[in-house]
């Protein structure tokens, strides 16, 4: 039971990453069979369509950013350290994004263009991020506009990765993750300056 467990998460594996740079539509069984190295009766014993791989790929995206929002929560000093956390993936991964895009960005818009029902689905990756960084403004004093703030963090990384992955510009996304940081201090410094004294942000 195992050996097959290990099987379908190599499966999984391979196709989300296939999905990420080639596409959902552009990638066949054939394609993930091939990088898995099974043959294709092994595979249908794991999974009968596309469509159940790809709601597998997106269950391990959700559980995999669920745990490395975990892990910014747990390692981050204060929420203005753990937001920088999620500006500072666009320098981690910006080998791949340069080449592809966003991963998150670049499933959902495909699956939008083709109209698949898997769309809402895929979303919830971007609503994740969304409560958590929604969290952390409001930790960091900004309670009023912490969801704008959320949802400004989101769309301004998204149109870095897109731009990145058009120019393939290694300086524009190191400049533009400083000007994030920079914002974030202006965020800290105008809830600062917004809290009465003696308050908390608890």
């Amino acid at each position: 039971m195992s050996d097959a467990k290990t099987t379908r998460d190599q499966i999984v594996e391979a196709a989300d990453e296939l999905f990420y740079r080639q596409g959902y539509e552009y990638t066949s069984f054939a394609d993930i069979a091939s990088a898995v190295r099974i043959s294709r009766g092994n595979f249908y014993y794991h999974f009968k369509t596309k469509d159940d791989i790809l709601a597998a790929v997106i269950e391990s995206r959700l559980s995999a950013t669920g745990k490395l929002l975990q892990q910014w929560q747990e390692t981050g000093q204060s929420a203005e350290d753990r937001i920088r956390s999620f500006i500072e993936i666009l320098l981690t991964n910006r080998e791949k994004i340069k080449l592809y895009g966003c991963p998150v960005g670049t499933l959902c818009g495909e699956l939008g263009k083709i109209g698949h029902s898997a769309q809402a689905d895929a979303k919830r990756l971007f609503t994740l991020f969304r409560i958590w960084l929604r969290g952390q403004f409001r930790q960091l004093g900004r309670r009023r506009d912490a969801d704008q703030l959320a949802l400004h963090l989101l769309a301004r990384s998204q149109g870095v990765a897109t731009l990145a992955s058009a120019f393939r510009d290694d300086g524009f996304i190191r400049r533009e993750v400083k000007l994030l940081h920079a914002w974030v201090d202006d965020c800290a410094r105008n809830a600062a300056r917004s809290k009465p004294a003696g308050s908390t942000n608890s």
